[in-house]
């Protein structure tokens, strides 16, 4: 079995999360090559081949003449799996490269299961088993779902790939930052962050109590924001805002995947929850088994 591990390149710099790619195809038990559109002083500190392509040449993006490099390192390689993020780069490349394989596709992979992938389904509250049809196939990983085991070290065997007849109509012109709007949650030390275990909106200044005793600033998961009771500049996980506090609280946030994968870099996490089974504790260093409307309340009073 053969997994072509697709790069992320940006600003001319590697972008860490393609190590997670790395660590899908290590837990799938496959042979690996990557591929990179970018500098050689960006290729990964990985063993085993490496196809590089000049980012001065064929851009840091360009859907066009990025899809024909993958196909040819694919092709060179004749990869079983082409694996990519799931992020913006992978969400428009990714079906470009199924359409031209005629392969099946299956998206924002979370793990492996006898045969198959895993995926997630119901707001991420539940898992299903995927299977492609046609053997064949390109993957994308849901971000954080793959954590590499340690830091990376080796040196990659590089296999050039120049393109002939490579006009493309298409020219990147380079990335344009998002309207700021609200809070900007990567800055903050400390973030409290509510979940759908505050019970309803009106719940919300309970926690946002605490955030502000704390010096902090307020977060949210996805069920929250998408239930109104919190503006989606306060959301944290894939969808959200990625951060990295000193200090993350989580209050009745169960921990699925999406959530955790964007606060997973925080230095000291305590999880707030009355279910002392839920995913968060597998990742909090400190976990409270409690009712968080009766807790939070006291905690704060503690503080104030």
């Amino acid at each position: 079995m053969k997994a072509l591990l697709v790069c992320e390149y940006r600003e001319r710099a590697l972008l860490p999360a393609s190590y997670e790619l790395v660590a899908f195809a290590d837990r799938l038990g496959a042979e690996t090559a990557m591929v990179l559109i970018g500098d050689p002083s960006a290729a990964p500190r990985v063993t085993g081949k490496l196809y590089l392509a000049g980012a001065a040449r064929y851009g840091e993006y360009n859907p066009d003449l990025h899809k024909r490099i993958v196909l040819e390192a694919a092709q060179r390689e004749r990869a079983d799996y082409i694996v990519f993020l799931h992020s913006s780069y992978g969400w428009d490349l990714a079906p470009r490269v199924a359409a031209a394989l005629r392969i099946g596709q299956i998206s924002e992979i979370v793990g492996i299961a006898d045969g198959g992938f895993e995926v997630g389904i119901c707001n991420a509250k539940l898992r299903r088993s995927v299977v492609p049809r046609t053997g064949r196939a390109v993957l994308t990983l849901q971000a954080g779902a793959f954590t590499p085991a340690g830091e990376a070290a080796g040196t990659p065997q590089i296999e050039q790939i120049d393109l002939a007849g490579e006009a493309s109509p298409l020219e990147f012109v380079g990335y344009e930052p998002a309207e700021e709007k609200g809070v900007d949650l990567t800055k903050a030390d400390v973030i409290v962050s509510a979940g759908r275990g505050v019970g309803k909106k009106e719940n919300v200044p309970v926690i946002a109590a605490l955030a502000k005793a704390l010096g902090g600033e307020l977060g949210a998961s996805r069920p929250v924001v998408d239930a109104g009771w919190v503006e989606h500049s306060h959301q944290v996980g894939t969808t959200g805002q990625s951060v990295s506090p000193k200090l993350y609280v989580a209050c009745g946030i169960s921990g699925a995947i999406q959530h955790l994968a964007g606060m997973k870099k925080s230095d000291f996490v305590i999880a707030i929850n009355k279910d002392k089974d839920a995913p968060i504790g597998e990742v909090a260093d400190v976990l409270v088994v409690a009712d968080v409307l009766q807790f939070v309340p006291v905690l704060t009073a503690k503080l104030v």
